[in-house]
């Protein structure tokens, strides 16, 4: 019944967005089952061409597209979301490496002013990372809006210390790797990014849209990975990044398809 319900709306709606079709689906799901609450989620790999920042050899980057649905008696609520992988920076070995260069360099007879300008001109090193950065946008009950996958993959993408390409040339690699080492960032900082990102790039947006951010690093001179991750209402969010004080009012994706706030 359930995969006679998905290919229903699949065949039915050519070009429907994959958190409609999740919205479709869990609605008539529910109702077939006379169930409470039905909840649906798709996950999709979709492909975006664009050139190498130098050569602009073009290449194929693949990211994932999820669209998420519940529904309930008083209503559907959905989410869309992207999954992009990019680079991140430590800081932290970053500001160490920095402390020892100038001590050798002044050592070696450089002056203040001369370290300044070596240090400005020459990216300095630090461990790197291959990063996950995931975004979802959720509409309440009711809600028309829809949210365009390439506005969400920006965000994600512009909130880590480089992006990554899967086909480049020495020169390409070279000026990712200098980006990324120019702007270090850790998934704390991502995960903030996303959130200012969204917040900037939805400004017209209702209050009641719900905003999940995460970030994962598969870490290279750990044996552990790092997240972090933050959700809240959009207005929430807006208000804090305006005032500089956090709100009290948490939330997480369960609970908010759930049908709750905390």
């Amino acid at each position: 019944m359930i995969a006679d319900t998905v290919r229903e709306v699949v065949l039915g709606d050519g070009g429907m967005r994959l958190e409609r079709v999740a919205e479709q689906v869990a609605e008539r799901v529910r109702e077939r089952l006379a169930a409470r609450r039905a909840e649906v989620a798709i996950d999709a790999r979709f492909p975006e061409r664009r050139p190498a920042p130098v050569s602009g050899v073009p290449t194929e980057e693949i990211s994932t597209l999820h669209g998420r649905a519940s529904a309930s008696a008083r209503g559907t609520r959905r989410l869309v979301g992207v999954s992009a992988t990019g680079m991140t920076t430590s800081p932290y070995v970053q500001s160490v490496i920095l402390a020892r260069a100038r001590e050798r360099l002044a050592a070696s007879g450089f002056s203040a002013e001369r370290i300044d300008r070596v240090v400005a001109a020459v990216p300095v090193a630090t461990h790197s990372q291959l990063s996950l950065g995931t975004l979802h946008l959720g509409c309440p009950e009711g809600s028309a809006l829809d949210f365009d996958a390439a506005d969400l993959l920006a965000v994600v993408e512009a909130a880590m210390a480089s992006e990554i390409f899967e086909l480049m040339k020495r020169s390409d690699e070279a000026a990712v790797v200098e980006r990324a080492h120019r702007r270090p960032r850790r998934v704390e900082d991502c995960v903030a990014g996303i959130v200012a990102g969204a917040v900037q790039r939805f400004p017209d947006a209702p209050g009641d849209v719900f905003v999940a951010a995460a970030q994962r690093d598969i870490e290279t001179i750990h044996g552990h990975d790092v997240v972090a991750e933050r959700a809240g209402l959009l207005g929430d969010l807006r208000h804090e990044l305006a005032t500089g004080r956090p709100v009290e009012r948490r939330a997480s994706l369960r609970a908010w398809l759930e049908g709750g706030e905390r």
